[in-house]
Parts: structure tokens; C-alpha cells; sequence
């Protein structure tokens, strides 16, 4: 490894334990994804210095991550794994997992709790508080499939535009403001 990438694939260990995986499954993805060609469990684990079973069992939690995909090359019976070449792609499928694994299960209980009949006065605004936050995230994956639904292109142009949005909303506010004044 060069030592640019070697920077790069040390950090994306570091920072994987506070994504949620661990140090070596971060390193595995970060070395496939900066590799201009599909990489085998064997070069990795050499470029690595990890043992075999360690990228085996990296590369089964990465692809249950959908993050890596599996490649056969022509007269090679070894597999193969390359990532999406595309951060948007990345980001719209590490975005899909997260919700499945964390959002979706906490969207479930509490809808369950939501249905509960509040027995005290400390329920009740229990379940105020988590109405509350059940609507939140509501709105948070309705504003997702949104989003998921655009290309690339228009991905990168909202996220370009920053605080020009909040503006754009102003001005909208405003103008209706100004109509229903008229009427």
C-alpha cells in the first residue's frame, strides 16, 4: 500500500467503531473502495496483515451490509469484491441499512407503546413525549424516500445549495403570506 492509502485505510478503521463496525471490517472496505480493481480475500488479507478468516468474516458483514459486491473474473475460480464506485450510491445504501437496523424497530415499538392505554399520569405524558417522536421520524424517512429518490446530480445540487434553501423557503413563506393578505 502506498502510504496515502495506507492513511486512508488506517483512518476508516479508527472512524468504523464510532460508525457502528469494527476497526479491521473498516479497514476491509476502505482498502476495496480505493482499489482501481476487485480485490480477492487473499490480497487483502496481505495487504492488510490480516489473517484470512478475519477478512472472510469482514467481507460476509460488509456484503450484509450491501457495501461490497461479489465479482467472478474470468478463468478465476476465486471471488472477487469491489465497492460502488459511485459516494452517493454508498451513502443511499448505508442510509437504507441504518434505517432497516435502527430506525424501523424503533418506528415498531413505539407504535406499540403509542397503542398501550396510558395507566398514570406519568404514561400519559410518556406517551406524549414518544408521539412526539414517533411523528418526528415519520417525517425523517417520508423525507427520505424523497430523497433517495433523486439522482446523483440533483443529490449533489441540494446539498450544494446549504442555506440557500432556508432562504428559498422564506421567500416562499413570504409570498404566500403577502397572497392571503390580498384575499
Amino acid at each position: 500500500m502506498t502510504p496515502l492509502v495506507r492513511a486512508f485505510v488506517s483512518h476508516f478503521g479508527e472512524m468504523g467503531s464510532r460508525w457502528g463496525i469494527n476497526r479491521t471490517v473498516g479497514q476491509i472496505y476502505a482498502l476495496i473502495y480505493v482499489s482501481s480493481h476487485p480485490l480477492n480475500a487473499d490480497e487483502i488479507a496481505e495487504e492488510l496483515e490480516f489473517s484470512r478468516s478475519n477478512v472472510s468474516m469482514g467481507l460476509k458483514e460488509l456484503q450484509a451490509w450491501r457495501l461490497v459486491r461479489l465479482r467472478h473474473l474470468a478463468g478465476d475460480r476465486r471471488e472477487y469484491f469491489e465497492a460502488p464506485a459511485d459516494a452517493w450510491e454508498v451513502f443511499r445504501t448505508l442510509a437504507e441499512e441504518r434505517r432497516r437496523r435502527e430506525i424501523e424497530p424503533t418506528l415498531s415499538m413505539l407504535r406499540s407503546a403509542l397503542l398501550e392505554e396510558a395507566g398514570s399520569e406519568a404514561d400519559r405524558y410518556a406517551q406524549e413525549r414518544m408521539r412526539d417522536m414517533h411523528a418526528l421520524i415519520e417525517q425523517l424517512t417520508t423525507w427520505f424516500d424523497d430523497i433517495q429518490r433523486l439522482d446523483s446530480a440533483t443529490l449533489s445540487k441540494l446539498m450544494g445549495m446549504g442555506a440557500t434553501v432556508h432562504k428559498l423557503l422564506d421567500f416562499t413563506d413570504k409570498f404566500k403570506q403577502r397572497k392571503h393578505n390580498k384575499t
